[in-house]
């Protein structure tokens, strides 16, 4: 696939990938190198300029966006949420859902509690007067993508906004959430992709290395770098925290 915005310049070149069936695949790179270009041509948002995207051996472009709204589930770093209820929100994911499952899946999504802290619980209605922090949206997103249950799923810096507290929540949600399903992860924090069956690293549109997190560290390339400036990072964060910085 090569995808441009402009007629002169390429954002993605020559990608050639294959996402097998429930694997966990994570896109790595510095920012504005192409990771969420990928996920807005795989949601079909955008057409490619050259090349195809296949799901099942079919081409995207002959499904429907509704077909591939059932196909593929999303939670994003931009969460959109609507002046509805908490209860709507979560259930948009699938309209005819029943509170049982709407509540299940808030509770796999590690946020039932902080609902039911609300004066209205799940009848509370966003946008007056109430205000979530950017880590209960993101789990609410979460809530909503579980009662989904899509068959593919893309994971977009989805724990971005959260603090220690709400990123903990999210990544025991997220396991929740990635169970037999393929998984497309556009990752900022390295420390959430280790156990990856495919790392990704994209640099100025082109894919330049693959592998899992053990060969990619063994080859000593642009991964390597980059997990060494992360891992020393958070030996820093660490170190500070336990007033040693």
């Amino acid at each position: 696939v090569n995808f441009a915005y402009g007629k002169d310049s390429f954002e993605l070149k020559n990608i050639n990938l294959t996402f097998k069936k429930n694997s966990l695949n994570a896109f790595v790179g510095a920012s504005g190198c192409g990771k969420s270009t990928v996920s807005n041509l795989l949601m079909g948002f955008w057409d490619t300029d050259e090349g195809q995207i296949l799901i099942n051996g079919k081409d995207i472009k002959e499904y429907s966006q509704e077909n591939i709204s059932m196909l593929i589930g999303s939670v994003g770093q931009e969460v959109i949420l609507f002046d509805l209820s908490i209860f709507e929100n979560i259930a948009i994911g699938k309209l005819n859902a029943t509170k049982e499952e709407v509540i299940e899946a808030a509770k796999k999504a590690r946020c039932h509690d902080f609902i039911m802290n609300l004066e209205k619980g799940y009848e509370t209605i966003l946008g007056k007067g109430v205000y979530l922090s950017g880590g209960e949206k993101q789990r609410i997103a979460v809530a909503r993508a579980i009662l989904k249950d899509a068959p593919v799923l893309i994971l977009d810096e989805a724990t971005s906004y959260a603090d220690a507290e709400n990123e903990y929540l999210m990544q025991k949600a997220l396991s929740e959430l990635v169970k037999n399903k393929t998984v497309i992860m556009i990752a900022h924090r390295l420390g959430t992709i280790k156990n990856a069956h495919q790392i990704l690293v994209v640099s100025d549109g082109n894919i330049v290395e693959k592998g899992t997190h053990e060969s990619l560290i063994e080859a000593n390339g642009v991964y390597n770098r980059m997990f060494d400036v992360f891992d020393k990072a958070n030996v820093w964060k660490m170190n500070k925290e336990r007033g040693l910085a």
